[in-house]
């Protein structure tokens, strides 16, 4: 009986561990992650090879054309909602290289009016998207491509870049508000986000993350920002490591957050050493799951618009500027409901 026992235990032990949630021996969900863990996920959880050795698209192949038609078929009464933020054009303590919008002409001397527009939109100010050439560890992206081989000043990103996102985003997305959930207009910075809060927002809402989603975590953070002012960008709400597993298991096309989605500062539970973790969950899936980021997403209109509709979920589209060496793009989601 007891070999039963101790059988069953390990069982649900590797139930846990496969669906992204680990105990403690008290019981209580165990939110430790190690440097050991990291390293072991690289190549556990690694979509390295998965669509072939060439593959530059990483998740993406995950929207097929099958969920393309599921996403189309949410849209009910055509209304759309921006997850954008208004370009930035003013400096701020948030903002250290804001939007440039300069005129060129007026029309006072012509027919037409002109301008040239330039940012620097990697950061947390600009809403944008990140390609899979933005983030390497050990000197590697996604796939297992080497970054001095195909990422230089010279020639920019020649492997992993925007220009694989040419044909857009098209696919389901869904919301997951998390101050909603906890009866807050926003969660304070540093605050992490865990599985059971993902899992208890699915519950509460009614819909379940599924391969080819794109997730969008609200966070609160530009309602707190427009109540209390800009704060340093090294302190925000985000995702806690300990959720990489449960991203995999779900096979997530795309996460778009209010800021670079991991929780900032790291939590005492997460004990990384390699500088190239030290986003944990933002660097993890760019470089081992190949997964596209939208970051400094503007998600509280989307809120209001989800729940006076009570639904969560929406036709998500995006298409980023086709830069063929980019490391990313500025970039305006729609949700359409």
């Amino acid at each position: 009986m007891r070999m039963i026992a101790v059988s069953c235990l390990a069982g649900l032990v590797a139930a846990a561990v496969t669906a992204g949630t680990l105990f403690s021996q008290g019981g209580g969900p165990n939110h430790t992650v190690t440097q050991a863990d990291m390293d072991r996920w690289k190549v556990e959880l690694s979509n390295w090879g998965r669509w072939g050795k060439e593959d530059q698209k990483g998740t993406l192949n995950l929207i097929t054309p099958a969920k393309r038609k599921q996403a189309a078929g949410l849209v009910k009464e055509g209304f759309a909602v921006s997850l954008a933020r208004d370009a930035a054009t003013e400096k701020d303590s948030d903002n250290p290289a804001p939007y440039e919008d300069v005129m060129i002409r007026d029309g006072s001397m012509r027919t037409s009016a002109s301008d040239r527009i330039a940012v620097q939109f990697h950061g947390l100010a600009h809403t944008h998207l990140d390609s899979l050439a933005h983030h390497f560890v050990d000197d590697k992206m996604y796939n297992g491509y080497p970054r001095k081989d195909y990422v230089t000043m010279q020639g920019g990103a020649t492997k992993d870049s925007i220009i694989n996102v040419k044909d857009g985003v098209f696919t389901r997305g869904i919301l997951m508000d998390i101050p909603r959930l906890k009866g807050l207009p926003y969660l304070e910075p540093g605050t992490p986000i865990y599985v059971e809060d993902l899992e208890a927002w699915e519950k509460q809402a009614g819909v379940k993350v599924s391969a080819g989603d794109a997730v969008f975590i609200r966070t609160g953070r530009w309602a707190r920002r427009a109540k209390l002012g800009p704060w340093d960008t090294s302190q925000q709400a985000g995702l806690d490591a300990s959720v990489i597993p449960w991203l995999k298991k779900r096979d997530v096309a795309l996460l778009g957050s209010e800021a670079s989605l991991s929780v900032r500062p790291l939590p005492s539970t997460t004990q990384v050493t390699n500088p190239d973790d030290s986003q944990p969950v933002h660097n993890f899936v760019l470089y081992a799951l190949g997964m596209p980021l939208f970051d400094n997403c503007a998600l509280d209109a989307l809120s209001e618009a989800a729940a006076a509709r009570k639904r969560w979920e929406f036709l998500l589209t995006a298409a980023p500027l086709p830069l063929r060496t980019g490391t990313g793009s500025p970039i305006n989601p729609i949700a359409l409901f």
